[in-house]
């Protein structure tokens, strides 16, 4: 099965669609499914733009709403998470996933689906230490803290995939798993990325939940965005007992979508071709959404998942062949997810523009229909009755205005860089102005030309495999090698193989535009969040 996996979207479905048809006109076989790792920007209307975590005056409609309101349909399945740059009303009415279009799906806060046997999971958002512990009590129209916690990952998700026994063969993620750096040519990211160089030293870049979720599912392949440039990386897991051979995880970052960048690689991936050709559910992932919806919380404060640590009475909610059979009956038998999308808000109207469309808390009927099929509680219905109760209203105050000052149980907060990323946003000519244009010299020295042949090479950067342990520092000199990469035909499609991991040249964004020779001007796309001295890592 050829699988094309997208870095960030950033709304752009044009431009990726168009990419992906000019693969299949260069590349034996269409493309089957397409994963967006975040940053996907489903927005429908004016009110959804408001709802994005970035400055007024970069709040673009850009090309998603064609698809949601039928003018155009995705020509391929698409399957995607959430990062931290989304319309977060329009995302928050689908927790367990669902259509935001036809023939786009969304994997909700965490979630495992199959595609012709493949397994595929992941999990929205980034982590963020201070927001970890707390409950899914955001709702719209959100503040100025909200529109940011939103979309920070919680424990409760991070706890329903560690219940997971059964092989992943694909899993999404926003921001990377922490230390998977050491695992490829850090060397060469760090050449091309200079101000990761402090994060990395200290062991400090990425997610530790995420690296919390690699270590225990130990998937076929890790796909990740966030960081803004391509990666590639072989993490050799330590075999359980001597019985079983050790598993490896092919972890692959891409970059944001934009000319002359690496964001969309095609693989190659094993499938049943028994299997159906429909999206279905993953019995394993609906038994535990079902064992734990007891655990569901709609507050800010902080709370602990349970343990096998004398305090809690149940601690493992993995699910049981019984339990299995059981939810296999409430549906009937029938894992087909059903193509059960709805229009849910007004979409947009190039020729009436609405700049003062009202936000609303909308309960979507897919939620609806899933969770009484499933038994399950609709956390947006719990959040609308939280505030009808003092109570929990009060809760809800208080965790919006104040931080807990509890540690986490993470010893520092992860989630992004500490350094400015002058690589957060390039102009196109007819976008650049006066304001704040800076020049890059980490990723932007070579002409157009060049920049379309030279790519990396995922096998080479296979070349060294070890097991490390998560808590080890690696000193700035202890990098990986790896051969220079090979130089292929500018334009051709990159392809992956399972046999032997060969990658030709990676897909480029269609574009008219010709780059100058000197070094291109880039702006900061988030210069407000970057000044915010809490919120640096949600800028990428």
């Amino acid at each position: 099965m050829r699988v094309a996996v997208a870095g960030c979207c950033h709304g752009e479905l044009d431009k990726i669609y168009e990419t992906l048809m000019l693969a299949e006109r260069r590349c034996p076989g269409p493309v089957d499914l397409l994963l967006c790792c975040g940053d996907f920007q489903a927005v429908r209307n004016e009110a959804d733009l408001r709802c994005m975590a970035v400055p007024p005056k970069y709040r673009h409609m850009q090309t998603f709403y064609r698809y949601y309101s039928g003018e155009k349909k995705a020509p391929v399945l698409t399957i995607f998470i959430g990062g931290n740059h989304e319309a977060s009303n329009h995302l928050q009415e689908l927790p367990y996933g669902g259509w935001v279009a036809p023939n786009i799906y969304y994997l909700g806060l965490a979630g495992v689906v199959k595609y012709r046997g493949v397994r595929i999971g992941g999990i929205s958002g980034i982590f963020k230490s201070h927001d970890y512990r707390k409950g899914h009590f955001e709702y719209p129209p959100y503040n100025s803290s909200t529109i940011r916690s939103i979309y920070h990952v919680r424990n409760i998700e991070v706890y329903k995939l560690k219940q997971l026994k059964q092989p992943m063969d694909v899993f999404l993620s926003h921001d990377w798993p922490r230390s998977i750096y050491h695992y490829g040519n850090k060397k060469q990211l760090l050449k091309t990325k200079s101000f990761f160089r402090q994060e990395v030293e200290n062991n400090t870049l990425g997610s530790p939940a995420a690296s919390e979720l690699l270590e225990h599912l130990k998937p076929t392949y890790w796909f990740s965005a966030h960081l803004h440039v391509k990666f590639a990386a072989l993490m050799q897991h330590e075999a359980k007992n001597k019985e079983q051979p050790a598993k490896a995880t092919r972890f692959l970052a891409l970059d944001k979508c934009l000319p002359h960048r690496d964001f969309l690689q095609i693989i190659e991936i094993e499938h049943d071709p028994n299997a159906s050709d429909d999206l279905e559910y993953d019995i394993e992932w609906l038994t535990i959404l079902r064992a734990t919806n007891d655990l569901i919380n709609v507050t800010g404060c902080l709370w602990n998942m349970p343990e096998n640590n004398g305090l809690s009475t149940k601690w493992d909610y993995s699910a049981t062949e019984e339990a299995m059979k059981e939810v296999l009956e409430k549906l009937n038998h029938d894992l087909k997810v059903p193509y059960n999308f709805s229009v849910t808000a007004a979409c947009y109207d190039p020729s009436k523009p609405q700049n003062q469309m009202q936000l609303v808390h909308r309960i979507n009927p897919q939620t609806t229909e899933f969770c009484a099929q499933l038994g399950i509680t609709d956390i947006n219905v719990r959040l609308q009755k939280a505030k009808e109760e003092p109570q929990l209203a009060e809760e809800q105050d208080d965790s919006e205005s104040n931080d807990s000052g509890e540690p986490s149980e993470y010893n520092t907060d992860t989630s992004a860089l500490s350094f400015v990323n002058p690589d957060e946003i390039m102009l196109d000519e007819e976008e650049e102005d006066g304001d704040s244009i800076i020049s890059s010299t980490s990723d932007m020295h070579t002409p157009s030309d060049q920049a379309s042949d030279q790519t990396s090479d995922f096998s080479a950067n296979f070349s060294d495999v070890r097991i490390m342990p998560g808590s080890m520092i690696v000193s700035s000199d202890d990098t990986l090698d790896s051969p220079l990469p090979k130089e292929g035909k500018p334009g051709e499609a990159a392809v992956l193989g399972n046999e032997k991991d060969l990658i030709e040249v990676p897909l480029k964004r269609l574009s008219d535009e010709h780059e100058p020779e000197q070094r291109k001007k880039i702006k900061r796309r988030n210069q407000a969040i970057y000044t915010a001295v809490d919120d640096d890592d949600d800028a990428a």
